[in-house]
């Protein structure tokens, strides 16, 4: 039985040279024009809320998109379309006028988007400025400077303001502040934590995602670094030397298809967490080996392949859906409105580069082959990463968001995150199949009524042996408390060459009442080859297996699973291969997990051990399920360090 399945409108598009990238742009800004309104300054592109209101939602789809238009026309390009931008300017901040965006106020979401604007400025003016009137750059300016006296959060959101005045400075507008620029600069330096990395904020803030990297920081270093060489040199050399250290770490979040990690907030900006690696072809940077411009070429150019091969990320019309890999609101945050996801728009920043620029004139090369087969402990974001037998995913334990945010233990306190299974997210709050647990170790109380899954983590860190330079990484090992008079300590091993697709996760838990637990591997693709849910299967076949301590899930996506090792632990869990709520992973809606459940009285004065393998083997490229033979790495199990076990006894 064939399933119908429908392409993304831009499944043809090769995305190999610079004419196919631009081509992709104008895709995604053609169909903007039926939601744009009469003046230009906004567009409209659905009717969910935001803690914002809808005009600044409105204003993230008009200048969210600019970030591929102004790198576009910087780099010699034409766009039919150009003149709705230049007109919405005019009429967004005319203060008599219908579509005046409104001044900013302090902490208003409308500084966020001044961040696209005076980039486009910067690198655009003849095409974006020059056109105006006098009158028209003067409200432009004095609604962009409005900004410089008002209060702004202590995270990424100061390098809004310091693009809002570069790009004043850029146009030669005396409402541009030199001074304030350089106070934002000096409070950013504070969030620097060395080897590339930066907090989201300030000292005592633990968030280092793709806003550290391609959403936000690292991406205005280098793109300041470019633009302000001039006036601000040695700033402008240590942005690129951060960057040089971060790229021997980012690197490890990506998989040799294109794939980033999905892990933290703000996915729904899809191509934006690749965006770091046109930042450096767009600043110039001397490139560290094994880095090439052909494996930067790579690296951008797959993961904007990969995007636009999926069909859920957008609309009929071409416009982007809320979501990852299909329109999905419980990921989002309540940030998040229809023109949010045109934040993608900063990966089309090579766009800029004329076509004699290392980045185009080179041949685009594979993963680079060093980096293959590895595993890499990433001390700064207390993360784990490997790529060892074709599964790309990081151990994580350590960072959790530093504000309320939708879904946070989701998308910080997994133990495990995955280029090719994503992660899940809960959809309600009674059941485990609504929690969607993938990689986590979710507790109840009561019963199973409320389940609690690890958010805040404390005392993690990454344990060595060894020392100075020949040191080598052992495990992250970490603390939760979920509820007064429980703790669980967890140490999270990374896979070893004589089993690569298995990672080892131990828990000590000592508690003072009885508990209820489920522990999730990865969650997979829950369909059979006839689109059905997967039927229970011993062989290699696809299906689901529940056998003792153990369960697994094969599909088209590869195989998932799961298993109780024992090996000095007091733990005798069941496996079960559970299918979870539609719509809780990100990169599937519908989805089986492989689960670990049992449930434990009191501990008194001793502590209950779980020692858990965790096994993935994603599908590679578009085959359809695991290579033949997996059978075989799946029964042979890892080996528990010995220092471990010595601790059970």
């Amino acid at each position: 039985m064939a399933l119908f399945t429908i392409q993304s409108p831009f499944a043809s598009n090769p995305i190999k040279t610079k004419d196919d990238v631009r081509a992709y742009l104008v895709g995604l800004l053609d169909p903007l024009a039926p939601h744009t309104s009469p003046g230009g300054a906004r567009v409209h592109l659905g009717y969910t809320g935001t803690h914002y209101d809808d005009i600044a939602a409105q204003l993230e789809g008009f200048s969210r998109p600019i970030w591929g238009l102004a790198s576009l026309l910087a780099g010699g390009g034409e766009y039919a379309g150009t003149h709705r931008w230049v007109k919405g300017f005019e009429s967004g901040t005319d203060p008599n006028g219908d579509e005046f965006w409104g001044y900013m106020r302090d902490k208003d979401q409308r500084m966020v988007e001044c961040s696209a604007i005076g980039f486009a400025l910067a690198v655009a003016k003849d095409r974006l400025w020059d056109p105006l009137s006098e009158q028209a750059k003067n409200n432009f300016a004095k609604w962009l400077a409005s900004m410089n006296d008002k209060e702004m959060p202590n995270t990424n959101w100061l390098w809004f303001r310091v693009f809002a005045n570069l790009g004043l400075t850029k146009v030669g507008h005396p409402l541009g502040s030199k001074e304030r620029m350089k106070k934002d600069l000096d409070h950013l330096d504070t969030f620097y934590i060395g080897d590339g990395w930066s907090r989201d904020g300030p000292e005592g803030v633990v968030q280092l995602d793709y806003y550290s990297s391609s959403f936000a920081i690292q991406f205005a270093q280098l793109a300041y670094s470019k633009l302000a060489q001039d006036d601000d040199p040695e700033r402008c050399e240590e942005f690129r030397n951060r960057a040089r250290k971060f790229a021997f770490d980012f690197v490890h979040y990506f998989d040799e298809e294109g794939r980033g990690i999905p892990f933290g907030r703000s996915l729904t900006y899809r191509a934006a967490m690749s965006s770091f690696w046109g930042a450096l072809a767009f600043a110039d940077v001397e490139l560290p080996a094994p880095l090439t411009w052909g494996a930067i070429k790579g690296l951008q150019l797959r993961n904007l392949r990969y995007w636009a091969k999926q069909p859920g990320a957008y609309y009929p019309d071409g416009t982007m859906t809320i979501g990852y890999c299909y329109p999905n609101h419980n990921m989002t945050e309540n940030y998040n409105s229809p023109g949010s996801p045109y934040w993608f728009c900063k990966a089309f920043a090579v766009l800029a580069l004329p076509e004699s620029h290392p980045f185009w004139a080179a041949q685009e090369e594979p993963y680079p082959a060093a980096l293959r087969n590895t595993v890499k402990f990433l001390e700064k974001p207390l993360h784990i990463a490997s790529n060892l037998g074709g599964h790309t995913f990081l151990l994580s334990s350590g960072q959790q968001c530093s504000y309320p945010v939708k879904q946070s233990a989701a998308k910080y306190g997994k133990l495990a995150y995955s280029s090719a299974f994503g992660y899940s997210v809960p959809v309600g709050s009674l059941t485990l199949e609504e929690l969607g647990g993938d990689n986590t170790l979710a507790l109840s109380d009561d019963a199973g009524e409320v389940w609690k899954c690890r958010r805040e983590t404390k005392e993690a860190r990454v344990e060595w042996e060894g020392s100075g330079e020949g040191r080598k990484g052992k495990w992250l090992r970490s603390m939760w408390y979920p509820w007064k008079g429980v703790e669980i300590e967890t140490w999270l091993v990374p896979p070893q060459p004589d089993t690569p697709l298995w990672h080892l996760r131990v828990h000590r838990i000592k508690s003072d009442r009885k508990l209820w637990s489920a522990e999730g591997g990865f969650a997979i693709y829950g369909q059979g080859k006839d689109g059905r849910a997967l039927e229970p299967s011993t062989g290699e076949n696809f299906g689901t297996l529940e056998r003792g301590s153990e369960a697994r899930a094969a599909s088209r996506a590869g195989v998932s699973g799961i298993a109780e090792l024992g090996n000095g632990g007091s733990s005798s869990r069941k496996g079960k291969a559970m299918r979870t709520d539609a719509n809780t992973n990100l990169m599937v809606p519908r989805a089986v997990l492989p689960t670990l459940m049992d449930e434990h009285g009191p501990t008194g004065d001793k502590s209950i051990w779980f020692v858990t393998a965790v096994y993935g083997l994603p599908a590679i490229g578009d085959e359809e399920g695991a290579k033949p033979g997996w059978e075989h790495d799946w029964n042979k199990r890892p080996i528990v360090p010995g220092e471990l076990l010595q601790l059970m006894l």
